[in-house]
């Protein structure tokens, strides 16, 4: 049988997966939203993910994007890969898969396969989607559709690991079903493939490789924080320790995104509902979500041991996307920086050269240029490691400082900060 693809979600997941497949596939990518369609149609892909000549090299292969559903009826393949996020209460939104899986149940047919990409918790494919997948679809599990799960392991921004060098875990709800996923990843993978023995496997290392992160990096937050009361600088610490070779060499900083800082919530909530309380994971969460407040913080306290007010204080926040050098704003933990910073009645201004203003919350004062020799601050965070930010001299910072300047370094990128992280 001839493979025909269908990607269900456009994102910073699916586009570059479904750009991948249609060098060798005949291939639908399907979105419900309509802007976002006609974007990509129109060439342009605003995640930057994929330049505007790989997008319409896809639409020359062949590519079809669409948010009809009736197109995408003759597919045998569907991959889902759609966000799954966290609600308010730090508990999984299964929403999304939920809506998508349904749709694909009304146009499942005989001996067709669906791949989940989304990062959820060991057990929700077969669990929650597949009960769904027979409802819509009228068909049996695994007698007439089969399931696999590939887990998505891309790194938004980086040009360097792309979807095709990435190693990629296979998996599937039969072992013929398994080994078929896994050719066809292997069709398009260069980097090559692992064949994990269950679905559930596959779901577990996902969610995992997320999580170990997130330990690690709460682990650095902290002793970051003790060395900050002893005066010591962490960075200097870390470089030190870094010279022995089984040394784990990260630095203290926002963990934010639309993995870090929300697949272990999944983990969790799995674990919970199972009557065991992960108190490591759950204490990681806790430390690495303070962090926003304790840059606000020391903020604040040197603001006022430098005399100057702090209601209508003017600060100026360098990035305010989750990582450098791209433009995506999912749970960037700047967001909470500047609300701190409002508790205090300050009045905060955004420069991110990543993004224009249509991708910019509403609420965020946001400015469209480095304001050199134009306005003053009281302080100065920055905030994101932005590759040109790293170019701005100690003279400039002082140009843009109102009296002495306050220079709040996250990612060690400043020259002379007054307080680095």
């Amino acid at each position: 049988m001839i493979n025909k693809i269908c990607i269900v979600g456009l994102g910073y997941v699916g586009l570059p997966l479904a750009h991948a497949f249609s060098e060798k596939y005949e291939v639908f990518g399907f979105d419900i939203n309509k802007a976002r369609i006609d974007e990509l149609n129109s060439g342009f892909d605003r995640t930057q993910e994929l330049s505007q000549t790989q997008v319409k090299e896809a639409l020359t292969n062949g590519m079809k994007f669409t948010l009809n559903i009736e197109d995408i009826r003759d597919c045998n393949i569907y991959i889902i890969t759609v966000p799954t996020p966290i609600d308010e209460k730090n508990e999984p939104d299964l929403t999304p898969i939920i809506k998508s899986s349904q749709t694909v149940g009304k146009v499942l047919k005989k001996d067709d396969i669906v791949i989940y990409e989304s990062t959820v918790y060991p057990g929700a494919t077969e669990e929650v989607c597949v009960p769904i997948l027979e409802k819509e679809s009228g068909l049996k599990f695994n007698e007439s559709f089969y399931c696999g799960y590939s887990p998505e392991r891309i790194n938004p921004g980086d040009k360097e690991h792309t979807v095709t060098k990435i190693l990629k875990i296979t998996s599937g709800s039969t072992p013929e079903i398994a080994k078929k996923v896994d050719d066809l990843y292997k069709s398009i993978i260069t980097a090559g493939t692992h064949l994990a023995p269950t679905i559930k496997v596959a779901e577990a290392a996902k969610v995992i490789e997320n999580t170990q992160r997130d330990v690690n990096i709460a682990l650095i937050n902290e002793l970051a924080m003790i060395f900050d009361r002893m005066g010591i600088n962490t960075r200097d610490v870390i470089e030190a320790a870094g010279t022995k070779w089984n040394f784990i060499k990260l630095m203290p900083g926002l963990v934010g995104g639309h993995c870090i800082g929300v697949d272990p919530y999944y983990l969790t909530h799995k674990a919970q509902s199972l009557g065991y309380i992960p108190n490591l994971i759950l204490g990681a969460r806790q430390i690495n979500n303070s962090m926003s407040k304790l840059i606000a913080d020391k903020t604040i306290k040197i603001m006022i041991k430098t005399d100057k007010k702090l209601k209508d204080a003017n600060i100026l926040i360098l990035g305010v996307t989750f990582k450098e050098n791209c433009p995506d704003m999912r749970n960037s933990k700047v967001l909470d920086i500047i609300k701190e910073l409002e508790e205090y009645e300050c009045n905060s201004e955004v420069y991110d050269y990543w993004l224009d203003q249509s991708d910019v919350k509403k609420h965020l004062n946001f400015i469209n240029n480095l304001p050199l020799n134009s306005k003053k601050y009281d302080a100065i965070i920055v905030a994101v490691g932005h590759d040109k930010f790293k170019e701005i001299t100690t003279e400039q910072y002082e140009s843009m400082s109102n009296g002495k300047p306050i220079i709040i370094d996250v990612k060690g990128i400043v020259e002379k900060p007054t307080w680095r992280l």
